[in-house]
């Protein structure tokens, strides 16, 4: 358990700060961070509080879907919000393209292991991810079909609200899969299995 909260926390920690960088190069977000910095310009209030904040929104429709969050949901629903305003405080604005390119590329790659991370620890899935999952549960429609309505729905609100679509939107959705799905099977940690009774040692003169 040690190993899987500690890993759990390194994910959520750097899913903060790769999110922080994407924005810092500004050249566009991943669908759902389009709609956070989006809302965020409009209530002017930071972007790690919105994104605290439709977490839980996003948590309230898994009731319905008779999702049950775990402890890595709650925590993916604070620490990544408070990480991503701790890093923007550190980390200023990018100028030149060299450097908003540099950003960029290794803010979708810190997520892509990130992501890898805290999926990794099997403490619970992230409350967009575990959205994603009830619905195609619920409605019987394919992983692929679900995630794209949903996150078209969300990029094109978030756009609409002057989230900041470009460049980085499509290497994000090109990229973020193939990374985690690379790191991944590297960085699971299977859950230790329930005691069970105990099983008394066989006979000399027992059958297997």
């Amino acid at each position: 358990m040690n190993r899987r909260l500690v890993q759990l926390f390194l994910g959520l920690l750097l899913y903060g700060v790769s999110l922080a960088l994407v924005l810092r190069a500004g050249l566009g977000l991943a669908p759902w961070d389009v709609l956070h910095q989006g809302l965020a310009k409009r209530t002017g209030v930071s972007i790690g509080v919105v994104l605290i904040v439709i977490s839980f929104v996003v948590l309230l429709a898994w009731i319905p879907l008779r999702q049950r969050p775990g402890f890595g949901t709650l925590a993916n629903a604070v620490l990544v919000g408070v990480f991503v305003d701790l890093t923007l405080h550190v980390v200023g604005d990018a100028h030149g393209w060299a450097l908003r390119i540099v950003l960029l590329v290794s803010g979708v790659l810190l997520n892509g292991l990130a992501t890898a991370l805290y999926i990794g620890a099997s403490l619970g899935a992230g409350p967009r991810d575990g959205l994603m999952t009830g619905l195609v549960r619920r409605t019987g429609r394919s992983v692929r079909l679900v995630r794209t309505v949903l996150e078209v729905s969300v990029l094109v609100l978030g756009f609409l609200l002057g989230g900041t679509v470009g460049v980085g939107t499509v290497l994000y959705a090109l990229a973020i899969g193939p990374v985690a799905h690379a790191l991944l099977p590297r960085l699971t940690v299977q859950p230790a299995p329930a005691p069970g009774p105990a099983v008394p040692p066989r006979a000399a003169g027992d059958v297997a």
